[in-house]
């Protein structure tokens, strides 16, 4: 197009480029491409419709594409699996959207404008929610906390295999085995057909002195609570293993935190804690344990926390124990840290104070009164069998439909007309339970919306 400069793409002004070549001792930006093999290179012209260069137009462009999508603003949601619809207080959004905050990177200490000390704010609540001393700075999701939560342990241990219960998220089971590979084997073991729970004798025959870790998660992905935490964690450390708990932090006003069923690291996922869901994102998850020397010193991430600073007698807020990192060993470290969700740590921090310990008994307290609500409901509908798993659950359960004569799709595409998302299908990620859904129910569910789905279910199922 010429010489058109793209508001949205930096450097894009004509003397800005040719002074940067100039710099380079380069005549072309074309150059800066002659490493690549012509066979490579793309010749042609590419389908890409005219740029808009005004910022009203391409907002205006931008809404209206995205006002064809059906969300959960207009569509009643049962949708959960990893990413779900909580409520958000108007005070999370405040203060997360503050210029200090919204940057992509924490910045140096001179920069601060209060950052290290709000992630510290944070870390400080979440282990008094966990009831462990150490918590990191936020990785990019739960799946990647659990990996780097496996490598620690196999650090210490100096073992190379984690044993990991099948029910745990498929997903987050690839990322696991993603980030272990290849130095840990990740075995599976089985779960009573019954009742959700882990098969301890399977775990017995399968635990050695090559197990690092033991792997649970308590809410289970398919919503059963892990009743047997203190003995799995008993077996784990029986064979000299660790035991790593992940764990919905939202459950933790009414369950008992990992620390104190055995757990000696526990990870999870925080969107739950004040963060929107964005196109399956707003993700960010975190690790915890004890704050002794062998654990911190295996920690990937930052922590931050009151430091002296190189004023005599002067406290401030700062990374502590930095040298373990790579941004301060390099190719030395034990393990590679990259950039981080500090932003949504900062965020949850927020919803943590604004909650405090009675507001978060009462949110877990609401959401299983729902569950028990929705799931007495939807068991009186002819052909439809929930919970599956005789065992207790929280904000996520199973509902079979194998005797209804219609499969989970059918019945999700017909919910639509109903404007509602039904549960996350599970045939093919879990094809042994049969044709059944993965409903969730948060806080953010009235009564209303639990009858609407269940009359909605019976004009299709009928």
């Amino acid at each position: 197009m010429g010489k058109v400069v793209y508001p949205y793409i930096p450097n894009s002004v004509p003397e800005i480029k040719e002074q940067m070549l100039k710099e380079l001792g380069l005549e072309s930006v074309e150059e800066i491409y002659a490493e690549i093999p012509e066979r490579l290179r793309f010749k042609g012209k590419m389908n890409l419709p005219e740029p808009l260069l005004s910022e009203y137009e391409l907002r205006r462009h931008v809404e209206e594409l995205l006002g064809q999508d059906k969300d959960c603003k207009k569509y009643l949601s049962f949708l959960g699996g990893g990413t779900w619809q909580h409520y958000v207080p108007e005070v999370c959004d405040t203060i997360n959207s503050r210029d200090e905050f919204l940057t992509a990177y924490v910045g140096a200490a001179y920069a601060d404008h209060g950052k290290y000390q709000a992630i510290f704010e944070f870390a400080s609540m979440l282990g008094e929610l966990l009831d462990f001393d150490v918590v990191s700075t936020p990785t990019y999701d739960w799946g990647m906390a659990a990996g780097f939560s496996i490598r620690m342990a196999a650090r210490i241990t100096g073992r190379n295999e984690v044993l990991v219960p099948k029910t745990v998220s498929p997903d987050r089971l690839l990322c696991i085995k993603n980030l272990c590979k290849p130095f840990i084997e990740v075995k599976l073991i089985d779960y009573d057909k019954n009742t959700g729970l882990m098969d301890l004798e399977d775990l017995k025959s399968k635990i050695s002195d090559k197990t690092a870790a033991v792997y649970f998660e308590n809410p289970s992905y398919l919503g059963f609570i892990e009743s047997q935490g203190e003995e799995i964690s008993k077996i784990a450390h029986d064979h000299g293993a660790i035991s790593v708990v992940g764990v919905d932090p939202s459950s933790l006003g009414v369950l008992a935190p990992p620390s104190h069923y055995g757990a000696d690291i526990a990870c999870g996922e925080l969107q739950p804690l004040g963060i929107h869901m964005n196109a399956g994102g707003g993700l960010a998850g975190f690790i915890s344990s004890r704050d002794e020397e062998e654990y911190v010193a295996e920690y990937p991430t930052q922590l931050w926390g009151i430091t002296e600073t190189t004023r005599e007698g002067e406290y401030g807020f700062g990374d502590v124990s930095f040298e373990r990192t790579s941004y301060a060993s390099r190719e030395n470290a034990k393990d590679f840290l990259g950039t981080q969700t500090a932003l949504w740590g900062i965020t949850a921090g927020v919803y943590l104070a604004l909650m405090g310990p009675q507001g978060m008994q009462e949110l877990g307290e609401g959401i299983m009164q729902r569950v028990a609500y929705a799931q007495k409901k939807l068991s009186e509908i002819p052909g439809v069998k929930t919970p599956l798993f005789n065992s207790a659950h929280f904000k996520e359960f199973i509902v079979n439909f194998d005797d209804t004569g219609k499969t989970v799709a059918e019945i999700n595409r017909k919910l639509l007309d109903f404007e509602i998302f039904g549960g996350k299908d599970l045939s093919k990620e879990f094809p042994e339970l049969g044709n059944s859904a993965l409903y969730c129910i948060t806080e953010i569910h009235m009564k209303s919306d639990i009858d609407r789905l269940i009359d909605a279910l019976k004009k299709i199922l009928a």
